[in-house]
């Protein structure tokens, strides 16, 4: 009989995520009832939190590497104030024409923070919380420059695109006058999905989603390998600012405003839900699937809190931070037991051989 592989450490950290958010929906389900007992609730976190999403692979990639970037949530606020500014402004007449200008701005803007701080990161060799420290500031402070006051899209096509949902009449509920209400999916929420699908597949059977992992495993070891550090650290920080990019897209289709504190502190999000998925500090270990699992705990909490009599926002950011901690502690503490059970076998292996 063929011998069973234990799970890699990313791996046991991403089941650990998974399970802990059924555990958690489970009760929420069980206790709460109403809304939880409904597919849409599921749909509703999706949709809500479709950019999270993204911003924590975002992270996740970056911070698998070994780097940080907690300029992401700056460039969602630049990015829906361009775009909204854009589509009110433009003089295209073709809807899907202008709406695909918008996207390739999007891009854009996080391309060209991605290429920045990457090249500042890499081959400058600078620290990678200072550089996007100052990517965040920049960003910030463009979003004022562009408007100090919010900006509505009125642009007819965008709006029609804000209002297209994807129904699923099989997972939706009957409401108490009968009529049978169907779930709905934002198109922003497949598209968080897709770019967690992607970003999974990339980081696993891509050449540079394995380098990746190497950097951020042992840069000295990736070196002797003949993995060129240099770029691939720069590309991870390009991935990062692209997918900021199409994150502010999606914002923007959920909500369609820009202002000057869109995307607040969406950065320390997507650090935490990256976290809380399996994502360590140090680099090396992390997946996207867990990242997405973190960021749907932290959507969980969030609601829980929302419907229960302690509804107020610090309440949240209390259990948000709770939360963190007691995942930060039990990576550390299930890494050091396995490390202590492998130096175990280890040693009563020499020992038999001896």
């Amino acid at each position: 009989m063929k011998r069973r592989e234990p799970l890699s450490n990313t791996q046991l950290l991403m089941t650990i995520a998974i399970g802990i958010f059924v555990a958690m929906y489970g009760a929420a389900m069980a206790f709460l009832g109403g809304g939880f007992l409904r597919f849409q609730q599921v749909f509703d976190l999706l949709n809500d939190n479709a950019y999270l999403i993204i911003i924590s692979c975002a992270l996740t990639i970056v911070m698998i590497g070994g780097g940080i970037n907690i300029s992401v949530g700056g460039v969602i606020s630049l990015t829906v104030m361009a775009c909204a500014l854009y589509l009110n402004g433009t003089g295209i007449e073709n809807s899907f024409l202008s709406i695909t200008v918008t996207l390739l701005l999007a891009l854009g803007i996080g391309l060209a923070f991605g290429i920045g701080q990457g090249f500042l990161v890499s081959y400058l060799e600078i620290q990678p919380f200072i550089v996007t420290l100052a990517g965040m500031f920049l960003s910030r402070g463009l979003t004022t420059i562009l408007s100090v006051n919010p900006v509505k899209v009125t642009h007819e096509g965008f709006q029609a695109l804000v209002k297209t949902k994807i129904q699923i009449p099989f997972l939706g509920y009957v409401a108490q006058n009968g009529n049978q209400i169907p779930a709905k999916l934002e198109i922003g929420a497949v598209v968080a999905i897709a770019v967690v699908v992607l970003s999974y597949l990339l980081l696993r059977f891509v050449k540079l989603g394995r380098n990746i992992y190497a950097l951020g495993g042992n840069q000295q070891s990736a070196l002797m390998l003949g993995i060129n550090v240099r770029r691939t650290r720069f590309m991870s920080y390009v991935l990062s600012g692209l997918l900021s990019g199409l994150a502010g897209f999606v914002f923007l289709m959920h909500k369609p405003a820009g202002n000057s504190s869109v995307a607040m502190r969406s950065e320390m999000d997507a650090i935490a839900a990256s976290i809380i998925g399996g994502t360590l500090l140090t680099g090396g270990v992390g997946n996207v699937i867990g990242a997405f699992f973190g960021a749907m705990i932290l959507a969980t909490i969030q609601k829980i809190i929302a419907l229960s009599p302690l509804n107020e926002s610090w309440w949240q950011e209390m259990a948000s931070g709770v939360l963190l901690g007691f995942f930060i502690i039990l990576q550390s503490v299930v890494l050091s037991s396995r490390e202590k059970r492998r130096a175990r076998k280890s040693a009563a292996g020499g020992v038999r051989k001896e």
